[in-house]
Protein backbone atom coordinates (compact mmCIF):
# COMPACT_ATOMS: atom_id res chain seq x y z
CA UNK A 1 0.00 0.00 0.00
CA UNK A 2 1.06 3.56 -0.66
CA UNK A 3 1.58 5.88 2.34
CA UNK A 4 -1.40 8.02 1.32
CA UNK A 5 -3.60 4.90 1.31
CA UNK A 6 -2.36 3.88 4.77
CA UNK A 7 -3.07 7.42 5.95
CA UNK A 8 -6.70 7.14 4.82
CA UNK A 9 -7.13 3.79 6.56
CA UNK A 10 -5.72 5.20 9.80
CA UNK A 11 -7.88 8.32 9.65
CA UNK A 12 -10.97 6.15 9.39
CA UNK A 13 -9.88 4.01 12.34
CA UNK A 14 -8.67 6.83 14.58
CA UNK A 15 -11.87 8.84 14.87
CA UNK A 16 -12.14 10.69 18.18
CA UNK A 17 -13.67 14.08 18.92
CA UNK A 18 -10.47 15.12 20.73
CA UNK A 19 -8.09 14.11 17.94
CA UNK A 20 -7.10 15.84 14.70
CA UNK A 21 -4.76 14.53 12.02
CA UNK A 22 -2.28 16.09 9.62
CA UNK A 23 -0.26 14.61 6.75
CA UNK A 24 3.30 15.43 5.67
CA UNK A 25 3.58 14.27 2.08
CA UNK A 26 7.31 15.01 1.76
CA UNK A 27 8.26 12.94 4.81
CA UNK A 28 5.47 10.38 4.30
CA UNK A 29 4.34 10.83 7.88
CA UNK A 30 1.05 11.39 9.65
CA UNK A 31 0.51 13.14 12.97
CA UNK A 32 -2.40 12.63 15.34
CA UNK A 33 -2.85 15.46 17.86
CA UNK A 34 -4.95 15.55 21.01
CA UNK A 35 -6.52 19.01 21.06
CA UNK A 36 -6.79 19.02 24.85
CA UNK A 37 -3.01 19.18 25.30
CA UNK A 38 -1.97 20.19 21.77
CA UNK A 39 0.42 17.25 21.65
CA UNK A 40 0.46 14.29 19.36
CA UNK A 41 1.98 11.11 17.99
CA UNK A 42 3.80 10.96 14.66
CA UNK A 43 3.51 7.86 12.48
CA UNK A 44 6.22 7.25 9.87
CA UNK A 45 4.07 5.64 7.20
CA UNK A 46 6.95 4.48 5.02
CA UNK A 47 8.24 2.24 7.81
CA UNK A 48 4.97 0.35 8.24
CA UNK A 49 3.90 -0.07 4.62
CA UNK A 50 5.47 -3.54 4.38
CA UNK A 51 3.43 -4.65 7.39
CA UNK A 52 0.27 -3.35 5.75
CA UNK A 53 1.17 -5.20 2.58
CA UNK A 54 1.73 -8.44 4.48
CA UNK A 55 -1.39 -8.27 6.67
CA UNK A 56 -3.47 -5.11 6.41
CA UNK A 57 -5.94 -5.92 9.19
CA UNK A 58 -3.26 -6.83 11.76
CA UNK A 59 -1.06 -3.87 10.85
CA UNK A 60 -4.00 -1.49 11.14
CA UNK A 61 -5.03 -2.92 14.51
CA UNK A 62 -1.48 -2.79 15.89
CA UNK A 63 -0.87 0.76 14.69
CA UNK A 64 -4.17 2.05 16.06
CA UNK A 65 -3.40 0.42 19.41
CA UNK A 66 0.07 2.00 19.59
CA UNK A 67 -1.21 5.46 18.61
CA UNK A 68 -4.18 5.30 20.98
CA UNK A 69 -1.97 4.28 23.89
CA UNK A 70 0.55 6.99 23.04
CA UNK A 71 -2.15 9.64 23.00
CA UNK A 72 -3.60 8.35 26.26
CA UNK A 73 -0.24 8.78 27.95
CA UNK A 74 0.14 12.32 26.63
CA UNK A 75 -2.79 13.53 28.72
CA UNK A 76 -1.55 11.72 31.84
CA UNK A 77 1.05 13.50 34.00
CA UNK A 78 4.27 11.62 34.76
CA UNK A 79 4.33 10.77 38.46
CA UNK A 80 7.50 9.33 39.97
CA UNK A 81 6.79 9.44 43.70
CA UNK A 82 4.62 6.47 44.50
CA UNK A 83 5.83 4.71 41.34
CA UNK A 84 9.38 3.95 42.47
CA UNK A 85 8.92 0.22 41.74
CA UNK A 86 7.78 1.03 38.19
CA UNK A 87 10.89 2.96 37.09
CA UNK A 88 12.93 1.10 34.47
CA UNK A 89 15.87 1.82 32.16
CA UNK A 90 15.19 1.83 28.43
CA UNK A 91 17.98 1.17 25.90
CA UNK A 92 18.00 3.26 22.72
CA UNK A 93 20.45 4.05 19.94
CA UNK A 94 22.56 7.19 20.24
CA UNK A 95 20.54 8.68 17.37
CA UNK A 96 17.36 8.60 19.46
CA UNK A 97 16.01 12.14 20.09
CA UNK A 98 17.04 13.78 23.36
CA UNK A 99 13.86 15.82 23.49
CA UNK A 100 10.16 15.09 23.29
CA UNK A 101 8.13 16.63 20.49
CA UNK A 102 7.04 19.41 22.86
CA UNK A 103 10.67 20.34 23.49
CA UNK A 104 10.99 18.84 26.97
CA UNK A 105 14.48 17.36 27.48
CA UNK A 106 14.65 13.67 28.32
CA UNK A 107 16.92 12.41 31.08
CA UNK A 108 19.51 9.82 30.05
CA UNK A 109 22.85 8.21 30.90
CA UNK A 110 25.71 7.35 28.55
CA UNK A 111 26.21 3.64 27.94
CA UNK A 112 28.30 2.66 24.89
CA UNK A 113 29.28 4.38 21.66
CA UNK A 114 26.17 2.77 20.13
CA UNK A 115 23.63 3.02 22.93
CA UNK A 116 22.14 5.39 25.50
CA UNK A 117 20.02 4.69 28.55
CA UNK A 118 16.77 6.58 29.05
CA UNK A 119 14.44 6.14 31.99
CA UNK A 120 10.73 5.40 32.01
CA UNK A 121 7.70 5.06 34.24
CA UNK A 122 5.94 1.79 33.47
CA UNK A 123 2.19 2.27 32.93
CA UNK A 124 1.06 -1.25 32.25
CA UNK A 125 0.45 -1.50 28.52
CA UNK A 126 3.30 0.94 27.80
CA UNK A 127 5.62 3.41 29.48
CA UNK A 128 6.48 7.11 29.47
CA UNK A 129 10.04 8.39 29.17
CA UNK A 130 10.97 10.72 32.01
CA UNK A 131 11.96 14.32 31.23
CA UNK A 132 13.95 16.90 33.20
CA UNK A 133 10.84 18.89 34.05
CA UNK A 134 9.26 15.91 35.80
CA UNK A 135 12.39 15.44 37.93
CA UNK A 136 12.46 19.11 38.85
CA UNK A 137 8.76 19.15 39.73
CA UNK A 138 9.08 16.19 42.09
CA UNK A 139 12.50 17.11 43.48
CA UNK A 140 14.20 13.89 42.40
CA UNK A 141 17.73 13.59 40.99
CA UNK A 142 18.92 11.63 37.97
CA UNK A 143 21.15 9.60 40.31
CA UNK A 144 18.10 8.51 42.32
CA UNK A 145 16.20 7.57 39.16
CA UNK A 146 19.16 5.57 37.89
CA UNK A 147 19.44 3.67 41.17
CA UNK A 148 15.71 2.85 41.13
CA UNK A 149 15.83 1.72 37.50
CA UNK A 150 18.89 -0.52 37.87
CA UNK A 151 17.46 -2.08 41.04
CA UNK A 152 14.14 -2.79 39.32
CA UNK A 153 15.64 -4.24 36.13
CA UNK A 154 17.53 -6.82 38.21
CA UNK A 155 14.18 -8.06 39.53
CA UNK A 156 12.92 -8.94 36.05
CA UNK A 157 12.92 -12.58 34.95
CA UNK A 158 15.67 -13.70 32.59
CA UNK A 159 14.80 -17.15 31.30
CA UNK A 160 16.85 -17.92 28.21
CA UNK A 161 16.26 -20.12 25.18
CA UNK A 162 19.37 -21.68 23.70
CA UNK A 163 20.39 -22.76 20.20
CA UNK A 164 23.68 -24.16 18.92
CA UNK A 165 25.21 -23.37 15.53
CA UNK A 166 28.60 -24.61 14.29
CA UNK A 167 29.86 -25.28 17.82
CA UNK A 168 28.69 -21.92 19.19
CA UNK A 169 25.81 -21.45 21.64
CA UNK A 170 23.33 -18.60 21.33
CA UNK A 171 21.00 -17.59 24.17
CA UNK A 172 17.86 -15.53 23.56
CA UNK A 173 15.76 -13.54 25.99
CA UNK A 174 12.36 -12.46 24.68
CA UNK A 175 9.58 -11.82 27.18
CA UNK A 176 7.97 -9.01 25.17
CA UNK A 177 7.54 -6.87 28.29
CA UNK A 178 9.24 -3.84 26.74
CA UNK A 179 12.44 -4.28 28.76
CA UNK A 180 14.20 -7.24 27.13
CA UNK A 181 17.09 -5.10 25.87
CA UNK A 182 17.16 -3.29 29.23
CA UNK A 183 18.37 -6.49 30.87
CA UNK A 184 21.79 -5.81 29.36
CA UNK A 185 22.12 -3.48 32.38
CA UNK A 186 21.67 -6.37 34.81
CA UNK A 187 25.32 -6.70 35.80
CA UNK A 188 24.87 -9.88 37.88
CA UNK A 189 23.28 -11.52 34.82
CA UNK A 190 26.21 -10.51 32.60
CA UNK A 191 28.69 -11.88 35.12
CA UNK A 192 26.69 -15.10 35.41
CA UNK A 193 26.78 -15.57 31.64
CA UNK A 194 30.48 -14.71 31.52
CA UNK A 195 31.20 -17.51 33.97
CA UNK A 196 28.94 -19.89 32.09
CA UNK A 197 30.42 -19.64 28.58
CA UNK A 198 33.37 -21.70 27.37
CA UNK A 199 34.52 -19.15 24.79
CA UNK A 200 34.08 -15.40 24.36
CA UNK A 201 30.86 -13.85 25.68
CA UNK A 202 29.17 -11.64 23.10
CA UNK A 203 26.06 -9.61 23.83
CA UNK A 204 23.62 -7.89 21.46
CA UNK A 205 20.54 -5.66 21.70
CA UNK A 206 19.40 -5.38 18.06
CA UNK A 207 15.98 -4.11 19.10
CA UNK A 208 13.96 -3.33 22.21
CA UNK A 209 12.32 -6.75 22.50
CA UNK A 210 15.30 -9.09 22.45
CA UNK A 211 18.59 -9.66 24.26
CA UNK A 212 21.12 -12.06 22.75
CA UNK A 213 24.06 -13.75 24.49
CA UNK A 214 26.54 -15.76 22.46
CA UNK A 215 29.16 -18.25 23.57
CA UNK A 216 31.63 -17.73 20.71
CA UNK A 217 34.05 -20.65 20.41
CA UNK A 218 35.31 -20.23 16.85
CA UNK A 219 35.45 -17.62 14.09
CA UNK A 220 32.27 -18.94 12.47
CA UNK A 221 30.43 -17.87 15.60
CA UNK A 222 31.18 -14.22 14.93
CA UNK A 223 29.82 -14.50 11.40
CA UNK A 224 26.64 -16.24 12.56
CA UNK A 225 26.11 -13.67 15.31
CA UNK A 226 26.61 -10.74 12.96
CA UNK A 227 24.05 -12.09 10.47
CA UNK A 228 21.60 -12.95 13.23
CA UNK A 229 21.80 -9.54 14.89
CA UNK A 230 21.43 -7.69 11.60
CA UNK A 231 18.27 -9.65 10.81
CA UNK A 232 16.80 -8.91 14.24
CA UNK A 233 17.75 -5.24 13.86
CA UNK A 234 16.01 -4.95 10.48
CA UNK A 235 12.83 -6.60 11.75
CA UNK A 236 12.52 -4.95 15.16
CA UNK A 237 9.69 -2.59 16.07
CA UNK A 238 12.15 -0.36 17.96
CA UNK A 239 15.63 -0.99 16.46
CA UNK A 240 18.65 -0.20 18.64
CA UNK A 241 21.93 -1.34 17.09
CA UNK A 242 23.07 -3.98 14.60
CA UNK A 243 26.51 -4.00 16.20
CA UNK A 244 27.13 -6.76 18.78
CA UNK A 245 29.50 -6.35 21.73
CA UNK A 246 32.02 -8.50 23.51
CA UNK A 247 31.74 -8.50 27.30
CA UNK A 248 35.24 -8.38 28.73
CA UNK A 249 36.48 -7.33 32.17
CA UNK A 250 33.07 -5.91 33.01
CA UNK A 251 32.94 -3.75 29.88
CA UNK A 252 31.07 -3.94 26.56
CA UNK A 253 33.30 -3.42 23.55
CA UNK A 254 32.27 -3.36 19.85
CA UNK A 255 32.80 -6.82 18.45
CA UNK A 256 34.14 -5.68 15.08
CA UNK A 257 37.18 -4.13 16.80
CA UNK A 258 37.93 -7.27 18.78
CA UNK A 259 37.21 -9.55 15.83
CA UNK A 260 39.95 -7.86 13.81
CA UNK A 261 42.47 -8.58 16.58
CA UNK A 262 41.08 -11.99 17.53
CA UNK A 263 43.62 -14.78 16.88
CA UNK A 264 42.35 -17.83 15.06
CA UNK A 265 40.99 -20.52 17.35
CA UNK A 266 41.14 -18.26 20.43
CA UNK A 267 38.96 -19.32 23.35
CA UNK A 268 38.30 -18.09 26.84
CA UNK A 269 40.65 -19.38 29.55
Amino acid sequence: MKPIEIKRELESALKNENWVTSYDKDNESMKVIDKRVNKGVTIQLSTIKDKFKENKEKALKDTVQIVSEGLRLLVMPIEIKGNEKNIYPVVRSTSFPLEKEDGKKLIYSDHTAETRIFYAVDRGASYSLIDEESLSTEGISLKEIKEMALFNVRSLSHELKVDEVAGNKFYFLHTDDGYDASRILNEPLLKEMDEKVAGELAVAVPHQDVLVFADIQNETGFDVLAQMVFQFFSEGRVPITALPFVYKDGELEPIFILAQRKPKGSTKK
